[in-house]
């Protein structure tokens, strides 16, 4: 532990503000993580079950999407089922405007850790130059033209570090933006056809009622 340490501080001042990034960027992927986590598991039989009571009983699917609400897909679902003898169109509106609401809260955090990937090799950039400065700054040359290494390794070990490190916190932040942005895209796909199911079954069995 001592030498994780103090090979963070190695790294100079640019360490902080990407120790700062990491932590931050972490908590965003652990909520993004269980928000999606819970969604995929559980959605196909929130939605097989409530489509199935949709075909009998409206009220009672109601009930079921309003137990889900803590999903986005029981959250999408209850919108429409909760109006009272709605027209057509307005059973597509409310179907349309739940749909795009759920969508806004799935791009949650993903530009973060899109700017966290942009912003942390910028760090990386102010660490090496630093880095590189502070070698130049204490280099010192003996009378016989001999270089004192351990000045010149305490500026480049601080570039090494920092630079290493920004990269590394960009590339773990973009890889979770890529990963929730492929769930979100598969979303919108999957959500737009249970839309169309549920209209396709209120149209069937509840128009004329």
């Amino acid at each position: 532990m001592t030498k994780v340490y103090d090979t963070f501080l190695a790294g100079g001042l640019v360490m902080w503000p990407l120790l700062g990034l990491f932590i931050v960027t972490s908590v965003c992927i652990l909520e993004r993580s269980w928000f999606w986590w819970r969604l995929v598991i559980q959605e196909k039989q929130v939605v097989r079950e409530v489509l199935t009571a949709a075909k009998v009983d409206l009220e009672k699917a109601e009930k079921i999407a309003e137990g889900a609400r803590i999903l986005s897909i029981g959250r999408f679902l209850v919108e429409p089922l909760k109006l009272k003898k709605p027209s057509p169109e307005n059973f597509h509106l409310a179907i349309k405007a739940a749909c795009d609401k759920e969508f806004v809260e799935m791009r949650k955090g993903e530009m973060f850790l899109k700017s966290v990937a942009a912003i942390a090799p910028l760090l990386g950039i102010l660490g090496t130059a630093n880095g590189l400065i502070t070698t130049f700054i204490s280099v010192k040359t003996t009378s016989l033209g001999i270089t004192d290494s351990s000045t010149v390794m305490v500026g480049i070990t601080q570039a090494l570090i920092s630079s290493t490190t920004a990269i590394a916190v960009a590339v773990f932040a973009f890889i979770f933006f890529q990963i929730f942005r492929y769930l979100r895209v598969r979303q919108i796909d999957f959500f737009s056809q249970v839309g169309n199911d549920l209209e396709l079954i209120y149209l069937q069995c509840w128009q004329k009622r």
